[in-house]
């Protein structure tokens, strides 16, 4: 691996991988994660934001908010995602970086 490489896997490359690392990721399970945000808690503007913004992804099924816990639920189809460049990305991201892994 050289510096361009380490440089492009430390940098966001999209808007969802920017709100993916801005989150604490607590448990990944292929087409299952869970995420939480301190700045989600008792924020429902931003909670319209989130579900607004991963709603466009019509690779994820469903996405569930707790604005009292600051919860993100996110479900989708594995190779449906994959198949998106971007967001294969932001799964192998939160694979790498999650608490609780069972892949």
């Amino acid at each position: 691996m050289n510096i361009f490489d380490v440089i492009k896997n430390a940098v966001p490359q999209s808007a969802a991988d920017l709100f993916v690392r801005s989150t604490d990721i607590a448990s990944y399970m292929p087409g299952r994660v869970r995420l939480y945000s301190k700045q989600l808690v008792n924020n429902a503007a931003l909670e319209k934001q989130v579900q607004a913004h991963l709603g466009t992804f019509a690779e994820i099924e469903r996405v569930d908010t707790n604005i009292a816990t600051g919860s993100i639920l996110i479900t989708y189809e594995p190779e449906r995602l994959r198949a998106n460049a971007e967001l294969r990305r932001v799964e192998e991201y939160m694979r790498a970086h999650a608490r609780r892994r069972s892949s």
